[in-house]
């Protein structure tokens, strides 16, 4: 089976950066055009470089190519709403290789959704409801990772499991370090290890597998 995680690769300790940034998405003013984003949030970024980005306040999620001028419509794009056509403050999406869909924190509808990236799909599924979702990753095991900013946790998921285990925070809203305060996006390594902005709390978190506890290896 094709690995569904992006490894990053290894980045010299003398690697030099270019001082100016360049936009390869976007940057036409905010607007629905198919050059426009509003509020664009979580991304991914494909091995041939397409990004498929989050636009929150377009309720959709849009494909872009690198080099090109416009993006397209993949997931959403009907308007607000809570159907299964529609998108309401998408947070963050990923791109499941072995099943070739796009799962999404449908956010401001509660739950994680998943749409099949093939021709004609007009509407997706959902995977988890009820959770105030805003992260997501996806391990090289196909474990789904959530973060809940209202529960102050992140959870692992098999797909298909709709509730999960709690692997980083769930002890209430507090900057203890076995706690979160409005967690956001997240990331996953090989050792399971899950690194977590812990928002409100102003530090990234690194929780070990099984761990009780976190450590804060920025801000704080």
């Amino acid at each position: 089976m094709e690995s569904t995680f992006s490894f990053i690769p290894n980045i010299p300790i003398d690697a030099q950066w270019s001082q100016n940034g360049k936009t390869v998405a976007g940057g036409n003013e905010k607007g629905d055009a198919p050059n426009q984003f509003k509020k664009p949030c979580g991304l991914f970024v494909d091995d041939d470089q397409t990004m498929i980005i989050a636009d929150f306040w377009k309720y959709r999620i849009v494909q872009w190519k690198m080099g090109d001028t416009n993006g397209q419509v993949v997931a959403g794009g009907n308007g607000k709403g809570n159907r299964l056509h529609q998108l309401n403050g998408p947070t963050d999406v990923l791109i499941d290789k072995a099943t070739d869909s796009l799962i999404i924190c449908d956010a401001e509808n509660r739950r994680v959704v998943r749409w099949s990236r093939h021709s004609g799909t007009t509407q997706g599924e959902i995977l988890i409801d009820n959770i105030d979702c805003y992260g997501l990753f996806m391990d090289d095991q196909r474990y789904l990772y959530v973060s809940d900013y209202k529960k102050h946790e992140v959870r692992r998921y098999q797909i298909g499991d709709k509730n999960g285990i709690i692997v980083a925070g769930g002890n209430g809203e507090g900057a203890g370090l076995n706690q979160l305060n409005c967690p956001t996006y997240i990331y996953v390594d090989q050792q399971q290890t899950v690194y977590v902005s812990d928002n409100w709390n102003h530090r990234v978190m690194k929780w070990n597998k099984g761990a009780k506890e976190g450590i804060v290896v920025a801000g704080g």
